[in-house]
């Protein structure tokens, strides 16, 4: 089950960065973040309430809560820095870089996890995504319409996405996955809301044009259906395994981005789609 969760969170993820770059032509990244969160936040507190876990909120321990703001405050801060990049450059050069987190949390959760169960195996996925994902970059780099600020957001948003499945993992060992999701997602709010007004964007928010606010609440409903599978598949998976999957959303991004927006993707970027494919199928096989 966990399994066929972590699929469809790829692919409601893929679908996410899809609707959010048809929604930020024309609106700023930082306010686009902080309305889709609002959608997401709704969806979650939905999924509480139906699967009967809001009972559970006053029987939280301290720990779990400190872990959740903790991972809600990494979320925040790799959704702003991702919809900055996906603003700056084009889809499918920006995803495969922010996906790079996945090596980074193979590595932490065999490290702080203890998840070395067929380390071997593991190991040699993580070469084939890494190798993967350095392909991709590749593309990214040479790409004439590429910027060193748009590489900079993403790589900070790959370093604080793998923060979050690590203490994520941590802070929903003790209640349900949606609570914890509903609970993390209100700190993202928070988060998200804070830097619009801190920057002064606040008026931009009644400004926005419908066609890209509607794209914008799409991709935040994508975002929730993404979110809750990720928290479902990782509360009965191992995070290594979960997170390799979750990064198949690589391919299924490029491929929309290349049938929708007609970004041309280069030979090295469809061998490097081959790599995270294989290293994710040896991942899951591995269990």
């Amino acid at each position: 089950m966990w399994i066929f969760l972590a699929f469809c969170s790829a692919i409601f993820a893929a679908l996410t960065a899809i609707l959010a770059k048809c929604g930020i032509f024309r609106t700023d990244s930082d306010v686009a973040t902080a309305i889709r969160t609002v959608i997401v936040l709704f969806f979650s507190w939905i999924m509480v309430w139906v699967v009967d876990a809001q009972s559970q909120i006053w029987t939280i321990s301290a720990k779990t809560l400190l872990f959740l703001i903790l991972s809600g405050l990494a979320t925040g801060a790799s959704w702003l820095c991702y919809f900055r990049a996906l603003q700056l450059g084009d889809v499918s050069r920006v995803v495969p870089i922010d996906k790079s987190s996945t090596v980074l949390t193979i590595l932490l959760s065999m490290i702080i996890l203890g998840e070395t169960e067929n380390f071997i195996e593991k190991l040699i996925g993580v070469a084939f995504i890494a190798f993967g994902i350095l392909l991709m970059t590749w593309q990214c780099g040479n790409a004439a319409s590429d910027s060193k600020r748009c590489l900079l957001y993403a790589f900070f948003s790959a370093v604080f996405a793998a923060l979050t499945s690590i203490l994520a993992k941590v802070g929903i060992e003790d209640i349900d996955s949606n609570l914890g999701t509903a609970i993390r997602t209100t700190v993202v709010l928070v988060l998200a809301f804070s830097v619009v007004f801190f920057r002064r964007k606040g008026q931009m928010l009644l400004n926005i044009q419908k066609r890209e606010f509607l794209f914008i609440c799409f991709s935040g409903i994508a975002t929730g259906a993404s979110w809750l599978c990720y928290y479902g598949a990782l509360k009965m998976g191992p995070v290594s395994v979960v997170a390799s999957i979750d990064k198949l959303s690589v391919v299924f991004t490029v491929l929309f981005s290349w049938l929708i927006f007609k970004e041309k993707i280069l030979g090295k970027a469809w061998g490097g789609l081959t790599a995270i494919t294989a290293g994710t199928l040896l991942m899951v096989l591995a269990q």
